[in-house]
């Protein structure tokens, strides 16, 4: 092993690695792959066939604690790519003699909270099926679990809060009403440990690397606040004489970042310099029209990275300007009428002036994101599998996988199982039911329901139900979900972090773009890390695009960069992140990092609509011809239910969606359809 992989702690026992077809998987002496596992879906020798076809029934099955390549993880993904390439399952499938009311194709938030609308609607005899892919619940609302000198330490691995709650949909905030989370109660009793890095003085700060920039140097006190970070007072001319721009660059930086800049397109009405606003780049902005040196656009380049995925050659400048980025200060932009932004479901980035985004109210973060929605969607509809009544006991609650899919219950929920085709049996408009096949542990299988929602990707759907009128079909794959990468590390204290005095630091040149101590929560039984001495899981970010192509071209770029990196690559690229960026402040990354998961979402977030690469009106307004609601539309017993058919990446909006798909099954089911159960009707 090279020299300086064994001072980054390559070798550590964190670092074992066994490698599935191709992959590398890290493995730990306590958080290992679970022994029945084969990406390939074969038998492992010493396994019996049942353990494969379901492995949920071991008795140390607990997807939450494995660390390595997590997320889109082997094993969950090679089915659909077959799907993809044209094979068909059909004529191999066993019928398993299953009816339900509902089957549900998705265990996401949207399928989760689908079963949810459905049983509220129909009654608790109701009878569903609830499908996914992969090894947990969750869908992208996924949660990492550490255990370390007997403690538990969890972060989110996907789905990172729920933003604006005051803007969510009666449907919407019903639903969390419903399974229990009270947003006030929440605020109140964790309102002390939020201010932990304040009182600490801990702030925010920039990495600034040596292949970009010249050298490594963290400088610490961005002026403004904002992220894990507190306030600081020095000026822009302060902070910036500390980093390694040039003088020009920094120059630029302080003008665009003042209140007194000039009028950059002086001469044209408000409503003109939108309207070239919309067809331009943030970067062609700064660039061309506010004639910003290129090294301080560098400086900006990955400020849209957490909410579009893209850097910010592909986000319009009128974005931009809506969401308070420098350099429009001295343009005299006449705010947006608000009747011209209908709030559909989920968060209006872009198009939503600042001002009226915050009247949304904080963004509510539980210690494992929103996988507390998703485990508290479980406890309702199979209370059995996570014990407890309340939003404080399930953030410690440990979920039993084997009771998620038992004999006789009306709600089941079927891990390790991919969908490959949903069609009606016979014609669409006299059907009685929908037969889905699925794969699961090598086996195809068959089952049909009364009704189906298909709360998965709509970039899955033309190929697993092809039925769909080809302009439906052609809608559904419109959009390209944008790929991410949320990576959490444990590590053994953050006194790095306390000595720098810095709690979130931006990386404009960094493999990752952002390393940050997680928020902290404590809430029932589960404590935050409060003191520097202690453990705590660090949150990495990456969005793997192509800055200059065009966006769709960018997302599948990233998600071919993310599928052919292996663990290895990423924690290679990790320890030497964290060693360089906090060297100063004493962490040794062979001795600091303990365990290290890596959540993989080639497929991440929502395609949402973008005036540089979309039509205007689609981007800006919420007409019926997009491409979001021509896919979403009901086919016969077919509905559809997901974040992708609303625009939106939002949890709001994946529930919104849930409620109108099941709104139509219910609507179909009082003009005449039946609902079939072991043959009979009801």
């Amino acid at each position: 092993m090279p020299t300086a992989d064994r001072d980054l702690g390559m070798r550590r026992d964190i670092s074992r690695r066994d490698f599935l077809n191709g992959v590398g998987i890290a493995l730990t002496s306590s958080l290992v792959a679970p022994p029945w596992f084969e990406a390939s879906g074969r038998a492992v020798r010493g396994v019996s066939p049942e353990q494969v076809l379901s492995p949920e029934q071991a008795p140390d099955y607990y997807p939450p604690a494995l660390t390595g390549m997590r997320g889109s993880h082997p094993g969950s993904f090679e089915t659909g790519h077959l799907l993809r390439d044209q094979k068909t399952w059909n004529d191999a499938a066993t019928d398993t003699g299953e009816s339900y009311d509902l089957v549900v194709v998705g265990g996401g938030i949207s399928g989760l909270a689908a079963a949810h609308f459905f049983r509220a609607a129909v009654g608790p005899r109701a009878t569903i099926l609830v499908l996914d892919n992969h090894d947990d619940f969750g869908g992208h609302a996924k949660r990492n679990e550490f255990r370390h000198d007997g403690r538990t330490f969890v972060l989110n691995g996907g789905t990172l809060n729920i933003e604006g709650p005051g803007q969510y949909s009666p449907q919407a905030m019903g639903l969390l009403r419903a399974i229990g989370i009270d947003i006030e109660r929440f605020e109140q009793e964790t309102a002390y440990d939020r201010g932990t890095y304040s009182r600490l003085g801990l702030r925010n700060g920039v990495w600034f690397n040596k292949e970009k920039f010249g050298i490594d140097r963290l400088v610490v006190g961005t002026p403004g606040g904002g992220g894990r970070g507190g306030t600081t007072a020095a000026t822009w001319a302060e902070f910036l004489a500390r980093t390694p721009l040039n003088e020009q660059a920094r120059k630029d930086i302080e003008r665009i970042e003042s209140r007194t800049e000039p009028d950059y397109m002086p001469g044209l009405s408000s409503n003109e310099k939108k309207q070239r606003l919309i067809r331009m780049s943030y970067q062609d902005f700064l660039l061309n029209v506010a004639r910003v040196h290129p090294d301080a656009v560098w400086y900006y380049q990955t400020r849209s990275d957490g909410l579009f995925l893209m850097h910010i050659d592909a986000l319009p400048a009128y974005y931009a300007w809506n969401m308070n980025y420098p350099g429009f200060h001295g343009m005299n932009l006449e705010p947006t009428p608000p009747e011209v932004l209908v709030n559909e479901p989920g968060g209006a980035h872009g198009r939503e002036n600042q001002e009226r985004a915050n009247t949304g109210g904080r963004a509510i973060h539980f210690p494992d994101g929103n996988a507390t929605i998703a485990r508290l969607l479980v406890r309702s509809l199979v209370p059995d599998v996570l014990p407890g009544t309340t939003q404080e006991d399930v953030v410690t609650a440990r979920a039993d996988y084997a009771r998620l899919d038992r004999d006789g219950a009306p709600v089941r929920i079927r891990l390790n199982s991919m969908a490959v085709n949903v069609r009606h049996s016979g014609n669409v408009s006299t059907a009685k039911d929908v037969v889905v096949t699925y794969v699961k542990g090598g086996k195809t299988l068959r089952v049909r329901g009364a009704h189906c929602v298909l709360a998965c990707w709509n970039s899955v759907i033309p190929y697993i139900c092809p039925e769909l009128p080809q302009t439906q079909r052609d809608a559904l794959a419109y959009g390209v979900k944008a790929p991410i990468v949320y990576t959490s590390v444990l590590i053994r204290n953050w006194t790095a972090f306390q000595k720098l005095g810095v709690a979130n630091i931006t990386a404009p040149g960094g493999y990752h773009s952002s390393v940050q101590l997680p928020e902290p929560v404590t809430i029932g039984q589960y404590q935050c890390s409060r003191t520097p001495d202690e453990p705590t899981v660090l949150h990495l970010v990456r969005t793997p695009c192509a800055p200059g192509k065009p966006r769709k071209e960018q997302h599948r770029l990233g998600r071919v960069d993310l599928l052919q990196t292996t663990f290895e690559q990423f924690e290679r690229e990790i320890r030497g992140q964290l060693g360089r960026t906090l060297s100063e402040g004493g962490f040794d990354p062979a001795r600091d990092i303990e365990a290290i998961t890596v959540n993989r979402w080639p497929h991440g977030y929502t395609y949402n609509y973008n005036t540089l690469f979309d039509p205007v009106a689609w981007a800006l307004s919420t007409p019926d011809d997009r491409a979001c609601v021509v896919g979403r539309k009901q086919f016969g017993r077919i509905s559809i239910a997901n974040a992708d058919a609303a625009g939106s990446s939002h949890t709001d909006a994946a529930i919104d969606m849930a409620h109108r798909a099941v709104v139509e099954v219910v609507e179909s089911r009082s003009r005449g359809y039946v609902s079939t159960l072991n043959g009979s009707s009801r």
